[in-house]
């Protein structure tokens, strides 16, 4: 089954990539005891689980010093938005997709030749790069998105699959 939604794409204005100009984006961070993970929370209510070795950076696009977008280069981001950040529009932006939050909890995968998306609860738009085409998954659906042009199929992914993926986060 496949569902659409618009999705307004807008350029990153500033990047945060220091633990200081994480502070100041009303961000922290912190390390997950005996792991390399880190969780970055956003007074926005959005929290992000990086997966080890991840490459990304937190932006805002509109200037007003908040973070509403994660340009994500390589591995997986968990995020979890609750109150106002599950309606704000905040976005991961991934070599082949942007995915929007519309729910409470997601996984963007950036592995190679293509971005995966996954729910776990609540709903997300996801659209290739070029705004073209778009999906609207909810819990239990994921989307692989490559550099193509053709549609994007959504599916219920198998729980194989979803707990390899989870497992990434230490759940």
């Amino acid at each position: 089954m496949m569902r659409t939604v618009g999705i307004l794409c807008l350029a990153a204005v500033s990047a945060f990539t220091t633990a200081p100009a994480i502070a100041q984006s009303g961000c922290s961070i912190e390390q997950v005891g005996g792991t390399q993970r880190q969780i970055v929370r956003c007074g926005t209510g959005i929290t992000i689980t990086v997966e080890p070795g991840a490459e990304y950076t937190l932006r805002d696009r509109n200037g007003d010093g908040t973070v509403d977008r994660v340009n994500l280069s390589s591995k997986a981001l968990l995020l979890e938005a609750s109150g106002d950040a599950a309606s704000s529009g905040f976005e991961v932006v991934a070599p082949q997709a942007i995915a929007a939050v519309r729910g409470t909890r997601w996984a963007v995968d950036a592995e190679g030749a293509e971005t995966s998306v996954f729910v776990v609860e609540g709903q997300v738009a996801v659209a290739r790069r070029n705004g073209e085409v778009r999906v609207v998954l909810d819990a239990g659906e994921g989307v692989d998105v490559d550099a193509g042009t053709g549609a994007l199929t959504v599916r219920t992914w198998p729980a194989a699959r979803v707990n390899a993926l989870l497992a990434r986060f230490g759940l």
